[in-house]
């Protein structure tokens, strides 16, 4: 184990709780994503079934939670968080997990958890644990949010930073939906539902399982590992966001696909939309080229490809460079663009205290500069989704809005109409004409959908 991440251990803890502990030092010090790292660190433990449950609760829980916490071992340490050592804090917030958000006994919590402490420290978290299991969850959220009001007091009971909860706000605002936020923030708390996709032409629904809630591509998770559905053993079902699906199928079945037609894939690591539209071009006589800027999701996009025979071209570089060397060149084109990720903070819970206000203009010039380009790849007549997994409204709608006065010859397709005629249930109330997608409501993450379309020359 890499010394920064917690070497000088009593080296009692339990296995389980030593990997959470090597996730959140991983997110912490390395900048991983907990929802890659985690399996791979549970296969190499070699961890029981159990234990793998624990892992996962002990870190997607402690890193969702992570701004509470800090608030509750401020007070119970009675010193900031920024004075204690980072591998001591990672060790407290998984202790505070532990007593205030599971039914580990207190003393099982306490004594664990201080086994993960290095030795110099084990008598300060000792003793802040002790202090923390005196007092009920319900007396240390009074306590956290006392003389707070607003967004701030959402953020300390949420466990949001407080411009997040004012991004989502405007969010839900845009689509009608404003009453909603603390249903949410809540729901940002909540382990998400798995779904497969069921790739068309490969596999059917029925085959695999029960079909989801919205996509009509989408089969249930009823638990246990993925991995061992047939289906998604042999390639041709694998796990996807139900929201992910229907944004690809929106643009798949807008209309009916004419033998021939070229679509691209703009952005298309880890490879996931990707997939599902080739398998919907390829029963339309059409084909799909993946783009993808970064060579190591460019290979990750040709493993999720490699089902397909004859395997989909997949090429690397700035999508940018597809104005001017296929202008006009695609009869459909997915947009899936970088964004803050406000949309999955279910999933990539670190994201929420990863990101800050100020990655945000530079996100806004990028998704501008490729929406441009993707204008001009696109061929006349032909449709164009702008997708992102936010909800920010200056990701979103702005977005769009700005697109469409750059661009006079670009019309916004009503893509809730669209999106009624696919979806297997109601999507409910929403500000047209795009697809906004949440979490509270859907059961998906936060994806936004605008179809876009070229006047025909």
């Amino acid at each position: 184990m890499n010394a920064k991440h917690g070497a000088g251990t009593t080296g009692r803890a339990a296995p389980a709780r030593k990997v959470a502990a090597e996730v959140l030092a991983a997110v912490r010090d390395d900048d991983a994503y907990a929802n890659l790292l985690l399996p791979a660190r549970i296969a190499q433990a070699n961890l029981s079934t159990e234990d793998a449950a624990l892992a996962t609760e002990l870190t997607y829980g402690t890193l969702r939670m992570q701004g509470r916490y800090d608030r509750i071992i401020r007070l119970a340490a009675n010193r900031e968080v920024d004075a204690i050592d980072p591998v001591v804090l990672d060790v407290l917030r998984l202790g505070v997990h532990q007593l205030l958000a599971t039914r580990i006994p207190p003393h099982a919590a306490v004594g664990d958890t201080v086994a993960l402490a290095p030795r110099r420290a084990t008598g300060f978290v000792n003793g802040v644990l002790r202090t923390v299991a005196r007092s009920t969850p319900d007396e240390w959220d009074a306590r956290v949010t006392e003389d707070l009001s607003g967004d701030a007091k959402l953020a300390a009971e949420y466990s949001h930073p407080e411009w997040v909860v004012d991004a989502l706000r405007r969010g839900l605002d845009a689509d009608g939906r404003v009453e909603e936020l603390e249903e949410l923030l809540a729901a940002d708390n909540v382990a998400p539902a798995v779904s497969l996709v069921a790739l068309p032409g490969l596999v059917e629904v029925a085959e695999i399982g029960e079909p989801g809630v919205i996509a009509p591509t989408a089969v249930r998770a009823l638990g246990g590992d993925p991995a061992a559905v047939p289906a998604v053993a042999a390639g041709t079902a694998r796990v996807q966001d139900e929201g992910s699906q229907l944004a690809a199928l929106i643009l798949s079945r807008a209309r009916e696909v004419t033998p021939g037609e070229r679509w691209l894939d703009m952005c298309a690591g880890p490879g996931g939309k990707a997939a599902l539209l080739v398998a919907e071009a390829r029963l339309g006589g059409a084909e799909l080229v993946a783009n993808e800027l970064i060579p190591a999701r460019a290979g990750l996009v040709r493993r999720a490809l490699a089902v397909f025979k004859p395997a989909p071209q997949v090429v690397e570089g700035d999508a940018a460079r597809f104005a001017t060397t296929d202008p006009g060149g695609f009869d459909r084109i997915l947009l899936d663009a970088p964004c803050t990720g406000l949309g999955a903070l279910r999933r990539r819970p670190e994201a929420r205290w990863r990101k800050r206000p100020a990655d945000i203009p530079g996100l806004v010039a990028l998704q501008t500069r490729l929406l441009d380009a993707a204008v001009a790849a696109l061929a006349p007549g032909g449709l164009l989704a702008y997708v992102t997994c936010s909800p920010h409204p200056d990701e979103t709608r702005a977005a769009v809005a700005r697109v469409l006065k750059r661009h006079p010859g670009l019309t916004a397709v009503d893509t809730r109409a669209v999106a009624a005629t696919i979806a297997t249930s109601d999507l409910g109330p929403g500000v047209g004409p795009a697809v906004q997608l949440w979490p509270h409501t859907h059961g998906t993450d936060a994806m936004f959908v605008q179809l876009l379309s070229k006047v025909d020359a």
